[in-house]
């Protein structure tokens, strides 16, 4: 690489297509299916997926503990992965078919000495496992007026718009010869005297297609495969990235559509294996520390997901109170135990004067006082044994827009907490 390259910041995320996330999609419907039969269920539930000489397989493995009838694991998973897309191997996978495409699963009870520990009340539910979780937000999206109240990385959340932009021309079929697999990325310049995002640089888009897109789809037509290119370039940067990027933001950037040339079928399960969990930053903030736990096929007894919603809601509070313009949250935990053995905040330099000498300090007592990060609090605090993952296992956990039918609670804000937290730079005035 030659030449100068000014600071930016990148971040990527995936359409529910991707083999991965189609297998967080699968899990997560399955965790859903079972708090729907029983607020209590205690699930882990990993999925694989993977397409070969035309069939395909989808295998189902794990532990689920309720009270009540077993869910129809296979029915889900097929469900799943139909609605999605996957309705035709040429694509890269007919989950409809049971000829063409295998359920196995491999699901059984939750070990006893795990549910002894995680079992109980306010006081004495403890922690499903050990480890570490992290919660950010930020002021960089509060510049943009479509994704004010985000808090939240910009390049992250325009990623974001661009892959569930995507999802929704393949669902709605706006552009018809789009298939379910695809990804965006976005590179944002920094400004190096403020380390503010100052305009986007890069947009990357691979989008799966039919063989013969084109404008006569699915008519035979004679494109070359340049034309055919141009075409296939053209038609995304009118349907989803001018549609998914606010114009403010829209600078003449670099836009790159299907790198190679081409990303025709087959793709999904067929191009690549699929696994629950491997899109961990992807499902955060597109970058920065991660303490490596992953959300899909997980109830909230598991601090892997609750602990890492929470710490993203008192995160959001941080900065929304102006108390600090960036704000990291890292939580540890110990199994069985109710209380975090640990919790440290970093708002890199950015917090107000007013919080004294040790400001990351001051916040994290703050936090600790106004906040309860004990397991079943913070499962109480959000709702969690609610079944509302289904919508997280695509299109990002963070930095979108809560709802009234409930879901993404951890991006509600509460007018209270805001006011405790503002309060106490007040109080130093």
């Amino acid at each position: 690489m030659h030449g100068y390259m000014p600071p930016s910041d990148t971040a990527e995320s995936v359409t529910s297509g991707h083999p991965d996330k189609l297998c967080d999609a699968i899990s997560d419907a399955i965790l859903d299916e079972c708090l729907r039969i029983d607020s209590n269920a205690r699930v882990a539930v990993e999925t694989m997926v993977k397409g070969i000489g035309g069939e395909a397989v989808i295998i189902l493995a794990g532990e689920v503990s309720l009270n009540g009838r077993t869910p129809d694991y296979e029915r889900i998973a097929r469900d799943k992965a139909t609605s999605i897309g996957y309705v035709d191997s040429r694509i890269g996978m007919d989950a409809s078919s049971s000829e063409l495409c295998d359920v196995l699963t491999y699901i059984t009870t939750q070990s006893q000495f795990i549910s002894q520990g995680v079992d109980g009340d306010l006081d004495t539910q403890g922690a499903g496992d050990q480890g570490v979780m992290f919660g950010y937000a930020c002021i960089e999206t509060e510049q943009t007026e479509e994704l004010r109240g985000r808090f939240f990385p910009l390049a992250a959340a325009l990623s974001q718009r661009l892959t569930r932009r995507l999802e929704q021309v393949h669902d709605e079929q706006i552009i018809p010869w789009i298939r379910p697999d695809g990804k965006s990325q976005v590179t944002v310049q920094i400004d190096k005297k403020n380390n503010a995002p100052k305009g986007i640089s890069t947009i990357v888009i691979a989008a799966q297609h039919a063989p013969d897109a084109g404008p006569n789809w699915p008519d035979e037509n004679n494109l070359s495969d340049e034309e055919r290119r141009l075409y296939i370039e053209a038609e995304i940067r009118k349907h989803v990235v001018e549609h998914a990027i606010p114009s403010s933001l829209m600078k003449d950037p670099e836009v790159i559509v299907n790198g190679t040339g081409s990303f025709p079928d087959p793709g999904g399960p067929y191009a690549d294996a699929g696994l629950t969990g491997r899109k961990i930053i992807v499902d955060t903030y597109g970058g920065g520390r991660h303490g490596g736990g992953a959300f899909s096929g997980k109830d909230p007894s598991k601090v892997d997901r609750s602990a890492a919603y929470y710490a993203r809601w008192a995160a959001k509070h941080v900065v929304a109170s102006g108390i600090a313009e960036k704000c990291e949250i890292q939580v540890a935990y110990a199994i069985g135990k109710s209380n975090p053995v640990g919790l440290r905040v970093e708002t890199f330099d950015t917090s107000r004067s007013e919080l004294g000498t040790d400001p990351d300090q001051e916040i994290s007592r703050l936090l600790m006082t106004h906040f309860d990060w004990r397991p079943a609090a913070m499962i109480r605090d959000l709702g969690l044994k609610r079944p509302i993952y289904s919508a997280t296992s695509s299109g990002g956990h963070f930095g979108r827009v809560p709802t009234d039918e409930g879901l993404f609670p951890w991006e509600r804000l509460d007018s209270e907490k805001i006011e405790a937290l503002a309060g106490a730079i007040r109080d130093r005035e």
